[in-house]
């Protein structure tokens, strides 16, 4: 269905309404809301962009001239002023929400009629319901400020007369216009230092959750920087112009226009939608726009998941267009020397610092060269990029890039030499993904540029993720980068033909959205890609066990009790040899870097460690030899009491404190843990229970509390409601019991980042208070859920399964991630009378998957009778905090 302007506004009728007297300020509020509901009708049809913004223009220019003209007639019927549109609406451009920026033009600024128009003028147009953004300027005033502020001279650039004398427009138009201020050199230097600042504020990509249609890379302002540039240079408005001068062929101006047009209807719908000015796709809203551009759910994605794909594909397509531009911009008005160039080979050479093809027929002739092309840029690290026209060439050949090319062994060995070079591998990457010839070469990948999974825990599309991989490995054997990560960075100094790793961090997330495990699916891809590529059957089986059990690790430490030394050796068996340890820790920690910027820290990083040190022990130890338990408590009593003050603690007073301690107590913490217990509890009295010690450990970046008191029902929960109040999360319990009857319960609790000097102390003194006068549990679970979490619930789900060592029984909880979580996990415990050994905490964005080692009251895996009561009593608790049927359909999140 087409709209009209007519239908709009029948500005007949409107007028006619005025002139029979009707409320002026009523009139015209009713007609502009009118206007602007068949405005969101016409856009809910599937209007164009374009349509939209030209049209509510269109309306917004019928209401500020007949205001303006009636206001002029009320004060001065001569007063000389020009009502002018300046910014996006001075280019007939209005989103629905968007400020209406004015410039009201006079000779004179100070003068009484200009004040008597101008306050009543505006207080009307904010009446009406328009959010203005205005100024009144004289034409020295507009000389003045657009020589002092590059945004006011693009405004006034774009100026457009509505009403008023146009000679005095004109004259506006002239003396702000180039070379008088702002001459194309120095606008265009600014314009592009302005726009490096602008990503810089959003980390240099478009990969966000989130993004910004605006301002963010590929977005709508890098649109209008590039027309800002044309316009200021050649006096042209329009971008088809830029072809016809050479700066783009006729695809890549449609592609321009295809994806501005993509982005003005998004911009539109969040408008349209939130009922305010804005420009984040936020999750709210990313579902609604789905519908509106007609995608559904399938099998394999999400509707919401298939637009943010087209989304961030077209931003990937404009960001290059973009950088073509900005070097042809560069090229035309920057340089001045006369052209350099400096062969190469026969296929390249170096122009200007730029690496160009010598021959427009270059990639025709040896199609080879589209993968040459990077491995010369890595091979000469002085080049600053590819020359625009030589990007242009490259993108009309990504055809020849088929199957034959594929199997051509000359294509096969340099990708390979790519990736075996000792510097620029992931810029070699990045451009390759950014240039389509990554995708083009690899099929699979291609697959998955865009793909997002519509969660909180991935932050980045599964080919930028990827990539990030494969820099995080490349940073861990750079030796300016060892002090990042001191252990990974030591363990990849010994990691031979480190290709193979590099291979498996392109595939590992390879089969996601196919639907099944892509960790199996991706095992079959890295394994045909390797044999292709000619890599020996050692190494292409590595590489596809790499792939297929790349989660192993970070499952194994972050929801695993790696204190037990059977789970060490059931991990070591799955490993096998210290090769494939090495190389599995290294993906492992380039990968959890990789998801998120957030998503690491040093309590996951010393988890790894603690896993990989304990593995190379057992593997050199032999694996499934016998573990001397005896031999390593004795050897754990003679640390302890070399680190504490025989006086002080004479070994008898210890030997009788260890007497009443188990001997896994001693497996699962580490000498110095030990020697710090004893410090607090074997001085204490009576009067001074509970005890509760604090520090901070500096290595993990994390705050160690400990607990001493007399069992007893519900403390569990005391100590885990009592954090809940603090505000302070949970990442690692465990918990003791002395055959005097004392609990000895350690946590692992992630302080605040704006934590004082002497938040430590401060907290055990509050943390014992509360412990002696419990404080009332949260009951709502949706208080103060965060906007985000909103939009992703998870169906909560409790299991059971025997723990490795037969002892206990490990209890897993997902949930979705909220304030008072664990509280309410530790009153279910205690209801259903189960005692807690370990418990693992751990967050992927919004979905909690928690692991509870507990026993029944014997100190014996939970039957089923126990089973089923936590099951219950799990489910009722958190049901309470789970969303309405209004909410978005919760669905399991594949990590």
């Amino acid at each position: 269905m087409a709209y009209s302007k007519r239908q709009l506004l029948d500005a007949a009728e409107f007028d006619a309404r005025l002139a029979q007297g009707a409320n002026r300020l009523q009139t015209f509020r009713n007609a502009l809301q009118e206007g602007r509901a068949r405005l969101r009708e016409y856009h809910r049809t599937g209007a164009s962009g374009p349509r939209i913004v030209a049209l509510h223009a269109w309306l917004v220019d019928q209401f500020l001239v007949r205001a303006c003209e009636y206001q002029r007639e009320k004060i001065s019927p001569d007063l000389q002023l020009a009502l002018v549109a300046v910014g996006g609406y001075g280019r007939s451009e209005l989103h629905p929400a968007s400020d209406v920026d004015l410039l009201l033009l006079v000779e004179k600024v100070d003068s009484g009629p200009v004040r008597a128009f101008s306050e009543p003028f505006l207080q009307f147009l904010w009446d009406i319901g328009l959010e203005v953004g205005h100024s009144v300027r004289s034409l020295r005033d507009c000389v003045r400020e657009a020589r002092k502020d590059i945004t006011v001279a693009t405004n006034l650039m774009e100026a457009r007369l509505l009403t008023g004398p146009a000679e005095l427009f004109e004259q506006m138009k002239v003396v702000t216009a180039a070379p008088r201020i702002w001459p194309p050199r120095k606008y265009f230097e600014a314009k592009r230092d302005e726009q490096l600042r602008r990503h810089a504020r959003f980390h240099d990509t478009a990969y966000n959750l989130e993004p910004n249609l605006k301002e963010g890379p590929g977005g709508l302002r890098d649109i209008q920087m590039i027309a800002w540039v044309a316009q200021r240079h050649f006096g042209t408005t329009d971008l088809h112009d830029l072809v016809e001068r050479g700066f783009l062929s006729e695809d890549e101006h449609r592609a321009l226009v295809r994806g501005r047009n993509l982005l003005w209807r998004l911009r539109n719908g969040l408008h349209f939608e939130a009922g305010r000015r804005e420009d984040r796709l936020l999750f709210d809203l990313q579902r609604v726009l789905a519908a509106q551009f007609g995608l559904e759910d399938s099998p394999r994605s999400l509707a919401v998941e298939q637009l943010m794909q087209r989304y961030y594909r077209t931003v990937k397509e404009l960001t290059l267009l973009n950088e073509m531009l900005l070097q042809h911009f560069e090229e035309a008005f920057l340089t001045r020397k006369r052209d350099r160039t400096r062969p190469i080979n026969r296929r390249f050479r170096d122009h200007n610092g730029y690496l160009e093809v010598t021959h427009p027929h270059v990639f025709e002739r040896s199609p080879t060269a589209l993968l040459e092309l990077f491995l010369l840029l890595q091979q000469h690290p002085e080049l600053k990029g590819v020359r625009a026209s030589t990007i242009r060439l490259l993108r009309e050949n990504l055809y020849r890039i088929d199957r034959e090319f594929r199997d051509d062994l000359a294509s096969r060995t340099l990708f390979m030499e790519i990736l075996r070079q000792s510097s620029g591998i992931t810029h070699a990457l990045r451009r390759m993904n950014a240039y389509g010839v990554l995708g083009a070469y690899l099929p699979v990948f291609g697959r998955v540029v865009g793909q997002m999974q519509h969660d909180l825990f991935h932050v980045y599309t599964v080919d930028e993720h990827s990539l990030f991989v494969v820099r995080n490995l490349r940073r861990l054997a750079m030796p300016e980068h060892a002090d990042e990560f001191p252990h990974p960075s030591e363990v990849m100094k010994r990691a031979v033909r480190r290709e193979r790793l590099y291979v498996a961090g392109l595939f590992h997330d390879i089969a996601k959205g196919r639907g099944g495990d892509h960790s199996q699916l991706g095992e079959r891809e890295a394994l045909s890609f390797c044999q292709h590529h000619h890599m020996s059957s050692y190494d292409a089986h590595l590489v596809a066990w790499l792939v297929r059990n790349h989660l192993l690790m970070s499952f194994t430490a972050q929801r695993q009790d790696i204190s037990d030394p059977e789970v060490v050796s059931a991990f070591a068996k799955r490993v096998g040899d210290v090769v494939h340890l090495d190389n599995l820790y290294l993906l492992t920690v380039a990968d959890i870097r990789g998801t998120s910027p957030t998503v690491w820290n040093s309590w996951k990083g010393r988890l790894l460690e603690t896993l990989y040190v304990a593995t190379l022990r057992e593997l050199r130890r032999g694996v499934g030899e016998p573990l001397k338990l005896k031999e390593r408590i004795a050897d754990m009593h003679r640390a302890v009491a070399e680190l504490l003050p025989a006086k002080t603690f004479p070994r008898e007073q210890l030997d009788a404190h260890w007497a009443m301690l188990d001997q896994e107590y001693f497996t699962r913490h580490e000498a110095d843990n030990i020697a710090w217990h004893a410090r607090n509890i074997l001085p204490a009295r009576a009067l001074d229970l509970p005890i509760v010690a604090t520090r901070m450990a500096h290595e993990t970046k994390t705050l160690e509390v400990l607990f001493f008191a007399p069992d007893r029902d519900g403390l569990f929960g005391d100590i885990a409601g009592a954090f809940d109040r603090l505000n302070l999360s949970i990442l690692e319990v465990r918990m003791h019991l002395t055959r005097a009857g004392f609990a000895i319960d350690v946590f692992t609790v992630l302080p605040p980042a704006d934590a004082s000097k002497s938040f430590v102390s401060d907290l055990s003194v509050e943390l014992r208070s509360q412990l002696l006068r419990p404080g009332p549990p949260r009951r709502d679970l949706r208080h103060h859920l965060p906007r985000r979490l909103k939009h992703f619930p998870v169906r909560p789900g409790v299991s059971f399964s025997e723990a490795v060592n037969g002892a206990t029984t490990a209890v897993e909880v997902t949930a979705q991630d909220r304030p008072g979580l664990l509280h309410q996990i530790a009153l279910a415990l205690n209801e259903c009378r189960v005692r807690l050994t370990t418990a693992k905490i751990a967050t992927y964005g919004e979905r909690a998957e928690d692991i509870f080692f507990v026993t029944n009251r014997d100190g014996q895996p939970l039957g089923e009778t126990d089973q089923e009561c936590l099951r219950r009593e799990i489910s009722r608790r958190l049901d309470q905090g789970t969303g309405t049927a209004e909410e978005p359909q919760a669905r399991a999140i594949p990590i």
